[in-house]
């Protein structure tokens, strides 16, 4: 005993202390090196990427919407490929990079007019863990011959997860309209058309 401290003690705080120095030494060896040798991104493929809807499902013929974008930077890929974005990404890309919109490839498939997610019939499904390796958000949650379910706030639609199914039970269902989703209907004819034809009338009078 030193005093009323077992010397033990003294061993266990001059561990922790030795290991607190330690951490602090590498901490700033890290924050040093990821500030040294930090590797800066390309701007032009950060913006293209952030109008891309991130479904990451490879109807554009690349592996996710990063590669895509980075293709487009490249002048590799056209601004047309991205079905799930559809007519709102082209006319977005096509302003940012200062060229002129034009019509989705329909060699990369349709623009859906309704958005979509997949359920999976738990009552159905045999835990095989496909659809897991397939969905490249990771919005699948479940185990090996265990039940498996979508995470449907995380879903983006990109359907992959369909085809590996052995059983069948994974479906498309639209997504519920809320308050996140609700869009205000356009009218059938158009508004601001009569106004105008009255205001030129008028003119002509």
């Amino acid at each position: 005993m030193v005093g009323n401290v077992h010397p033990t003690i003294y061993f266990m705080l001059e561990a922790i202390l030795a290991l607190c120095v330690l951490a602090a030494i590498f901490g700033l060896l890290l924050g040093y090196a990821a500030i040294r040798y930090k590797v800066e991104g390309d701007p032009l493929v950060d913006k293209i990427d952030a109008l891309l809807p991130q479904t990451q499902c490879g109807q554009c013929t690349y592996p996710g919407c990063r590669p895509y974008a980075q293709a487009i930077a490249n002048g590799e890929a056209d601004i047309n490929q991205c079905p799930p974005g559809g007519e709102a990404t082209i006319i977005a890309l096509a302003d940012l990079l200062g060229r002129d919109p034009k019509p989705l490839n329909p060699e990369h498939g349709v623009e859906e007019e309704v958005k979509t997610i997949v359920v999976i019939d738990e009552q159905t499904c045999i835990g095989c863990t496909l659809c897991i390796q397939a969905c490249p958000v990771d919005a699948i949650l479940g185990a090996a011959k265990q039940m498996h379910t979508v995470i449907a706030s995380e879903c983006t639609g990109c359907n992959l997860c369909i085809p590996p199914c052995p059983v069948d039970c994974i479906h498309i269902v639209p997504v519920k309209t809320d308050m996140a989703h609700w869009k205000w209907p356009l009218p059938e004819e158009p508004v601001l058309q009569p106004v105008l034809e009255k205001v030129k009338q008028e003119k002509v009078s």
